[in-house]
């Protein structure tokens, strides 16, 4: 896995996978940039979030869960001092749906957290104090 980030100017960069898809990263004002894109330390949030639903949603699915939406919320700590490390995470997963059943959606959530999301199992390795919550949100039959 390879991946580019090219300074553009300021406090602005632009950054691309190997796979040829782009993103614009900028600081706040206060530090030199425009507030023109998405600060590096949100993308690693982004990252860990999107690895996670991946895995949930391919989890519930293999597991014939009839889902419409799923949508994680992630809250973040950080150090007070540099380097402003996260301290730590907690995923809150909503998942709607159909006939939903309970103890599967805890259990793609528990496998993401403990066996599959790369991401959150690298910042838990190294101390980041990671937690996980569900909800779930049944819709009626039509």
């Amino acid at each position: 896995m390879k991946a580019t980030v090219k300074w553009l100017d300021n406090a602005m960069f632009v950054g691309e996978s190997g796979s040829g898809h782009s993103v614009v990263m900028d600081g706040p004002e206060s530090a030199g940039g425009r507030n023109m894109g998405i600060r590096p330390m949100e993308m690693l949030l982004l990252g860990m979030g999107g690895c996670s639903t991946f895995d949930v949603m391919s989890i519930l699915k293999k597991s014939r869960q009839v889902v419409q939406d799923c949508k994680v919320e992630i809250e973040a700590e950080r150090a007070d001092a540099v380097p402003a490390v996260f301290t730590a995470i907690h995923l809150k997963f909503t998942v709607t749906g159909t006939k939903l059943k309970e103890k599967q959606v805890e259990r793609a959530v528990a496998l993401s957290a403990e066996k599959y999301c790369s991401a959150s199992i690298m910042l838990e390795n190294a101390g980041v104090k990671i937690t996980h919550s569900y909800e779930i949100i049944e819709l009626s039959e039509a």
